[in-house]
């Protein structure tokens, strides 16, 4: 099987989209090069990044932290796994501030990876992007969205385009001067002229909306 390799040569990445499309080309070199992710090179454990995606899920950073620092003490663990998260029950996961849903959704993936079907770091490295999302989007809480800032920001997979995510949405918007926001369906034939790397032109196209919004600073797109 081929090994896909993390993370990928941002500067071909540039000059292949600033050439094939060049409205969003334009942007690109308005906002000039956007480094790679240096999350792309360390190692990471999959079922702990999945459980701490659960518990961030809907919360400021500052309080999930808090959350997660709870529960990080009752186990006596930094790491989030069945084994770990076996050593607390619900009542407590409830007592550090994990709501019941989320609750759930943790004993399901721990549930899952003692059953062994959740891949590994190095049985992901040689599977395909969407076989990858259909291994853990069947895990409760954990939605196609979620899978696709794993496979961008952690596995530097080259060509992911989250169309259902509203900032791409706004973002591809602003690029083609369009009245109302492309749909799902829209964006994903819209961004066939972007492959083999829908990835990188996804980070311009946040940073665009971000441009639209006004903010001040990049929006944080993705969880460690």
């Amino acid at each position: 099987m081929p090994r896909h390799a993390r993370g990928f040569d941002t500067d071909a990445a540039f000059a292949y989209l600033a050439r094939r499309d060049r409205t969003l080309g334009a942007w690109m070199k308005r906002i000039g090069v956007i480094a790679p992710e240096p999350r792309w090179r360390k190692p990471f454990d999959p079922v702990d990044a999945l459980a701490r995606a659960i518990l961030y899920q809907q919360l400021s950073g500052k309080a999930a932290a808090t959350i997660v620092g709870r529960v990080e003490a009752a186990i006596g663990s930094s790491r989030l796994h069945h084994d770990t998260l076996a050593r607390i029950d619900d009542v407590a996961l409830r007592a550090c501030g994990v709501s019941g849903n989320k609750t759930l959704a943790l004993r399901d993936l721990a549930a899952r990876e003692a059953r062994g079907e959740i891949p590994t770091l190095r049985q992901m490295s040689v599977l395909h992007h969407d076989d990858i999302v259909a291994a853990l989007t069947p895990i409760r809480g954990i939605g196609r969205w979620t899978v696709e800032m794993m496979l961008m920001f952690r596995l530097g997979r080259p060509d992911v385009l989250p169309i259902d995510d509203l900032g791409i949405r706004k973002g591809a918007q602003r690029v083609d001067r369009a009245d109302v926001l492309p749909t799902p369906k829209e964006l994903l034939a819209r961004g066939e002229a972007w492959g083999p790397y829908r990835t990188y032109a996804s980070l311009y196209l946040w940073r665009i909306a971000d441009f639209a919004d006004g903010a001040k600073v990049a929006t944080k797109r993705s969880q460690d």
